[in-house]
């Protein structure tokens, strides 16, 4: 999956001067996840189900 056109934006979580934060692109078939800091790392694809069964999780138990 080319990633080149991809449009990222950082967690609504992270501050604005800060890079210790992630990335989301939202694709037609996946979420993207990245390192801020360690782009050139590469990511991790997350299906749709997947990424809204994540950050569910996580917003209950935070």
């Amino acid at each position: 999956m080319d990633l080149n056109n991809a449009s990222w934006r950082k967690s609504s979580y992270s501050a604005a001067s800060s890079n210790n934060c992630v990335e989301v692109a939202d694709l037609s078939e996946a979420t993207a996840v990245r390192d801020t800091q360690h782009r050139e790392l590469g990511h991790l694809l997350f299906g749709h189900d997947q990424w809204v069964a994540m950050t569910t999780t996580i917003r209950t138990q935070a």
